[in-house]
């Protein structure tokens, strides 16, 4: 199993935690987990933050980023040194050559007021749906702070009609 499918699992593994002592212990005991919880994320962010601002050094920092669980844990004590735009664009760039050309064009749009991630995917090949699919799931996994991805679908402008130019026919040439 990965790093990052480590640290998924461990979170969700705090989630069905406080579930069960909500309904065994009842809602003062969750309370006091998730209080706990978070002081533990916030000491832990401390910690980490404090790592960041003495490492520094741009090379070392794109080795952190690059670990999945590393970079995780910067995008939850808002510590990533990408900020949103970047991630985003980081990601489609990623998922693109997977997707050969099939892939067309993507340009993001930005962060609107909801925190909704909007891109434009023109397409390119006719898998639209699935191309759409991957680069949802590559932008939500590079920018989970998002309230959500949306990407709108656009056809790309029809291609004009060529005509074939030829020379007449030899026995049309003197006719007009």
């Amino acid at each position: 199993m990965a790093e990052g499918d480590d640290a998924q699992a461990a979170g969700e593994r705090v989630e069905a935690l406080i579930a069960e002592l909500r309904s065994q212990a009842g809602p003062r005991a969750a309370a006091t987990a998730e209080e706990l919880v978070s002081c533990l994320v916030e000491l832990y962010g401390a910690g980490l933050a404090t790592i960041i601002e003495l490492v520094g050094e741009p090379e070392l920092m794109d080795k952190l980023v690059a670990d999945p669980l590393v970079e995780s844990l910067l995008l939850v004590h808002d510590l990533h040194p990408l900020d949103t735009s970047a991630r985003v664009r980081r990601a489609v760039e990623e998922v693109l050559p997977q997707l050969g050309s099939h892939a067309g064009e993507v340009e993001y749009l930005g962060l609107d007021e909801a925190g909704v991630l909007r891109l434009r995917l023109v397409q390119g090949g006719c898998s639209a749906d699935t191309v759409r699919d991957l680069i949802s799931s590559a932008v939500a996994a590079a920018a989970p702070e998002a309230a959500g991805v949306d990407i709108e679908l656009v056809q790309p402008p029809a291609e004009p009609t060529l005509l074939q130019i030829t020379r007449r026919p030899a026995g049309i040439q003197g006719a007009r």
